[in-house]
């Protein structure tokens, strides 16, 4: 009987440890609703979405996900601060419900989560350091020297330098934006390579970096290189995800969302475009 026992208790001990190992299962909009609040993950990138000195989230996809969960019924958000590269890793691992971070939809990404209909729509950018020594204007210059690139781990600048055939060698990936000025200013790359919003975020942070002058867009497959922000969410979301598209495209016919993209520095362009692209199309590239 003692042995039966312990070998039911141990059982038993390691079911519970399986259980607890296991990530909380994808949350569906009921789900959400019932629980009363929606974990939502940004990556700390300003204008796209950060938290401020309070501690509060902002930027344009805070902003408007807290607009579509109002519209939702869900009056609590639970904001998750990672490293944009963690962002697809710890949504997959169901460490939060949705992503406001205006990821780009790439056909790659859509292998391995889901987009809401895009929310933005971004050019590109190079910070370099004051003066622009190396006098690099466009991403296709690293593919003709040995000059340095800095692009930011996970983000979708790696998949435009490779498609431009700039060697990986040139390539340094930093954690986060923060370190791009520093990473720039001593030199230990020649440009860094971002969003034309982050770009000029950062620029007004140090007098030791500017935006690239004359900067031309990278021509990827025959087009100028323009990206789609989106939220994101996990396979299991799609009804989440539905409700969040169903809310936005409410939104974006508004002069709300207008002042949204403004606020944060969108242009009229990028405000325009944001509707020329359904994310099927992205996704099929």
């Amino acid at each position: 009987m003692k042995n039966k026992s312990t070998i039911a208790l141990c059982t038993l001990a390691a079911t519970l440890l399986m259980v607890a190992a296991r990530p909380a299962s994808a949350a569906t909009l009921a789900q959400v609703k019932e629980r009363g609040y929606i974990r939502v993950a940004i990556a700390n990138e300003i204008p796209y979405g950060y938290m401020d000195m309070d501690g509060k989230a902002k930027g344009v996809g805070p902003d408007v996900a807290k607009h579509v969960m109002e519209q939702l019924g869900i009056n609590e958000i639970k904001w998750v601060t990672t490293n944009f590269g963690s962002l697809i890793p710890g949504l997959r691992a169901n460490r939060f419900d949705m992503v406001a971070a205006e990821m780009a939809i790439l056909p790659q990404r859509c292998k391995e989560v889901l987009f809401s209909e895009p929310n933005s729509s971004y050019g590109e950018g190079l910070l370099v350091a004051k003066g622009n020594p190396d006098d690099i204007h466009s991403f296709e210059a690293f593919a003709k020297s040995d000059k340095k690139i800095a692009i930011m781990a996970g983000a979708d600048q790696l998949e435009m330098l490779q498609s431009l055939g700039v060697p990986s060698d040139r390539m340094v990936t930093i954690s986060n934006n923060a370190d791009a000025i520093s990473t720039v200013a001593t030199g230990r790359a020649s440009a860094y390579a971002a969003t034309s919003l982050t770009v000029s975020e950062l620029a007004g942070k140090s007098d030791k970096v500017e935006p690239a002058a004359n900067f031309t867009d990278p021509v990827i497959g025959g087009q100028p290189a323009r990206s789609w922000g989106a939220f994101t969410f996990t396979q299991d979301s799609q009804d989440l995800r539905d409700a969040v598209s169903a809310e936005l495209a409410k939104f974006k016919k508004t002069d709300g969302w207008q002042k949204t993209m403004s606020h944060y520095g969108f242009s009229a362009t990028d405000a325009k475009e944001s509707f020329n692209k359904a994310t099927e199309q992205l996704c099929a590239g």
